[in-house]
């Protein structure tokens, strides 16, 4: 998690140059290593990696960067028991989340820190729905969640009006008071809270659970980053369950996300005549698992008793003799089969994975595949 002042700084002018995106950012990271790095090549260097256009960008502070930087470092400073920022680079970045396509390269986060190791290393399930559920549908939110809280799963939604507040409000009525009850992946800056109706709720969200954002302080409730928020809800969770959607519903946009991911979706059905049940009739007609209990997902997640005799944790493996690069193959393969491959935790894996992505020698491809890009 950044404790320095100056690293935070770099990581921020480089995000807030115009043109560089997540993937862009990812680019220059995989070329020249960490942001300081990457801000101390010469723009001929950079444009073997950009476009002139942004390679000129580079090289000149982006507006409001200074005051950001300073706004964010206090932020951070205000509260850092319960206030943090994790890079792409840090091996505290959610394993789950190096998975995707398109990880954040800042995951800004709120709430209780000290649960961080269990995000997305333990069982969770997103829940989402419609912002205008009818009456059951709330009930059904809030029963699901609360359920699957006390068999001790993490319940992941976005903090938004309806199905997602009674989803959270579930899982925290529902929890252990040791447990992360909950995870909201919100589409603003930390330093708000919207809808402002749930402004309690994130209090409480905040007070036994965590809530995430990829986006800078001070960003405004924007249309277009709800959407793209929805893959790190998809990202984080094992499955997602849709309680409540109409056809042009964004909880079908995180169930695509799901399934493009590899993870299971269920769909709780509902009155053929009730517009809020056509998103999840759809889903179930394309294959999606009809649940009609808590228990339904329980038993398709193939849930531990809670009550079972938690095993022993073996420690790490020590490294492959010749490293991990050998046991990739040629091929592309899955983090589970190389984790068989060499024994280590998803932790120690995602770690070295990700150093020899930003060295050049493997590339991440859709699907959360590895494939080796040298000869050794």
């Amino acid at each position: 998690m950044l404790t320095d002042p100056q690293a935070l700084g770099d990581w921020l002018r480089l995000l807030l140059t115009p043109g560089v995106g997540t993937d862009t950012a990812r680019r220059l990271l995989a070329a020249f290593g960490p942001p300081s790095s990457v801000l101390a090549q010469s723009p001929t260097a950079w444009q073997q990696v950009v476009s002139a256009r942004v390679a000129q960008a580079l090289q000149s502070e982006p507006d409001g960067w200074r005051a950001l930087n300073e706004a964010t470092w206090r932020w951070l400073q205000e509260d850092p028991d319960q206030r943090a920022i994790v890079t792409l680079d840090d091996p505290d970045y959610p394993a789950a989340l190096l998975r995707l396509p398109d990880p954040p390269c800042l995951l800004y986060a709120l709430g209780q820190l000290g649960h961080w190791p269990h995000l997305g290393a333990g069982q969770a399930l997103a829940v989402v729905g419609s912002r205008n559920p009818t009456p059951q549908g709330r009930l059904n939110a809030h029963a699901f969640a609360h359920s699957l809280a006390q068999a001790g799963l993490t319940v992941v939604s976005g903090l938004a009006l309806g199905i997602d507040g009674a989803a959270h409000e579930g899982a925290l009525d529902g929890a252990a008071s040791d447990q992360l009850a909950t995870v909201a992946v919100v589409g603003t800056g930390l330093d708000r809270v919207y809808p402002r109706q749930h402004l309690a709720l994130a209090h409480r969200v905040a007070q036994h659970g965590l809530i995430l954002s990829e986006y800078p302080l001070g960003t405004p409730p924007l249309n277009a980053n709800f959407p793209r928020r929805n893959r790190l809800i998809a990202g984080l969770a094992q499955a997602t369950l849709v309680v409540e959607a109409a056809l042009e519903s964004g909880s079908l946009i995180t169930a695509r996300l799901a399934l493009e991911q590899g993870r299971d979706v269920f769909a709780i059905p509902g009155s053929i005549h009730s517009p809020q049940s056509k998103g999840c009739h759809a889903l179930i007609q394309q294959g999606a698992k009809l649940v009609q209990s808590a228990q339904d997902v329980l038993e398709e997640l193939r849930v531990p008793d809670p009550f079972a005799q938690v095993p022993v944790a073996l420690p790490a493996a020590p490294p492959p003799e010749n490293g991990l690069l050998p046991l990739l193959g040629h091929d592309p393969v899955g983090l589970d089969a190389l984790q068989a491959r060499c024994g280590w935790d998803t932790a120690q894996l995602q770690a070295e994975l990700l150093d020899l992505e930003l060295a050049g020698q493997i590339e991440r491809l859709p699907g959360g595949l590895f494939q080796r890009l040298t000869k050794t």
